[in-house]
């Protein structure tokens, strides 16, 4: 992966790993600066929201709604219905997602409201996500709400 946003995502995701969490990272971008970055943390904080995404927005604080409308949220997996409504809610134009093989979020919500997806299906982000599920798959089923 040579795309230092992504990467820097993917690095996020392992920090989670790293603490016993699971292995979602996400970066916000502005003007190709990171804004704020992020990994799932439910588990460590006992957390009913903070996704990779939700942490990512978190860490970036309170921005003028023109920087969220002119930002990329990169994320190494499809974003949930709850990380999917808080990318509509902000009006960020644009989502560059790691994979979306073993997870498949709202992609199709996010392009019907016009933001632009994209999908690398990455192979680090593939295979964290894989062995995850298979080493751990009760804490994925609850994180995913099944």
């Amino acid at each position: 992966m040579n795309d230092q946003f992504m990467q820097a995502a993917i690095e996020e995701a392992k920090k989670g790993l790293e603490e016993g969490g699971i292995p979602i990272g996400s970066v916000i971008v502005h003007n190709e600066k990171i804004l704020g970055s992020g990994h799932n943390r439910r588990v460590q904080k006992g957390s009913a929201i903070l996704h990779g995404e939700m942490d990512a927005f978190e860490n970036a604080g309170r921005q003028p709604a023109k920087v969220y409308k002119e930002s990329v949220i990169y994320t190494t997996l499809s974003p949930c219905s709850m990380c999917t409504g808080a990318i509509l809610l902000y009006k960020i134009p644009k989502v560059v997602i790691g994979e979306n093989k073993t997870f498949m979020g709202d992609e199709d919500l996010l392009r019907s409201r016009g933001v632009e997806v994209v999908v690398l299906n990455d192979e680090e982000c593939i295979e964290m996500m894989e062995n995850f599920i298979a080493s751990k798959p009760g804490l994925w089923n609850e994180d995913i709400g099944v």
